[in-house]
């Protein structure tokens, strides 16, 4: 019993295949922007799915979750393109992080409790800068309480969020390949971070704070590059969740991905982080 296909759109739509970059918006998950858009393009391809989600037919899946408060590239893969996800997942992102020193939270951003309030007076550009150079090249790295990395299959922040004790993960070693700072108004910092897989920028920011004698958690996140993908030239807005918008973007994708070094291995550098397909 599969979802009936009507007429040429809904062709149209299977036969998509490749990578593509969305823009995400601040608020929901990597996960439910990844539903939207299908049930998009199967509403526009007059495609019924009896509201059964199982036999929904469109395979598609995003290489990376990025928080729901963050905004910004999420590479989505589509028919064959959700083999090609894992690479997307090795390979470098840049981010831009607005920074706010004196305030620590649970989850590391604006969206947690406040759980501690420092002075952040003494705090200079010159000492800013100066830390930023600890945290460039390879470090090591806690992961933060409230992430997508799981325990016993679950997610640490659902766990969280239930109220059960959670221990940290171990540090791990991430790689950091630029990081600058762009504007110092306090308590706010812009930083610009481009870095390998498995890195969290929650966790660097609130490190970054740490060793400024005080306390700093992200106040905004935008990831501006995932691979060869870029927020200004790739990614989709919602407005252009179509068919033929999508089949375009992945014409125009596929050059941009013959020009990528070839990795043979799907395997991430972290285990625990997936690319999340759902057909």
């Amino acid at each position: 019993r599969r979802a009936r296909r009507a007429g040429p759109r809904a062709d149209k739509l299977f036969s998509l295949s490749g990578l593509l970059a969305v823009r995400k918006p601040k608020g929901p998950t990597s996960a439910a922007v990844l539903n939207l858009l299908k049930e998009r393009l199967l509403a526009e391809a007059g495609v019924q799915t009896k509201g059964n989600k199982r036999n929904q037919v469109l395979k598609i899946g995003h290489g990376g979750t990025l928080d729901s408060a963050a905004t910004g590239v999420l590479v989505v893969g589509i028919g064959k393109g959700t083999k090609m996800l894992g690479t997307m997942l090795a390979g470098s992102k840049k981010y831009t992080a607005i920074g706010m020193l004196g305030k620590a939270t649970d989850t590391l951003d604006a969206t947690g409790k406040v759980t501690e309030e420092k002075p952040y007076d003494q705090v200079t550009k010159g000492d800013l800068e100066s830390v930023l150079q600890k945290f460039t090249g390879d470090i090591m790295q806690v992961p933060p309480l409230y992430s997508a990395l799981k325990k016993d299959g679950e997610r640490l922040s659902t766990l969280m969020k239930r109220g059960e004790a959670v221990e940290a993960k171990p540090a791990r070693p991430v790689r950091v390949y630029s990081l600058s700072l762009q504007h110092f108004q306090p308590p706010l910092f812009t930083l610009d971070v481009e870095c390998g897989g498995g890195f969290y920028v929650r966790s660097l920011v609130n490190d970054i704070g740490k060793e400024l004698s005080t306390c700093a958690s992200v106040q905004e996140l935008t990831r501006t590059k995932q691979g060869p993908f870029t927020l200004e030239e790739h990614a989709l807005h919602e407005d252009k969740w179509t068919i033929d918008e999508i089949a375009q973007s992945l014409e125009h994708c596929r050059a941009l991905l013959l020009g990528e070094p070839a990795r043979k291995k799907l395997k991430t550098e972290h285990p625990g982080e997936t690319a999340v397909v759902c057909e």
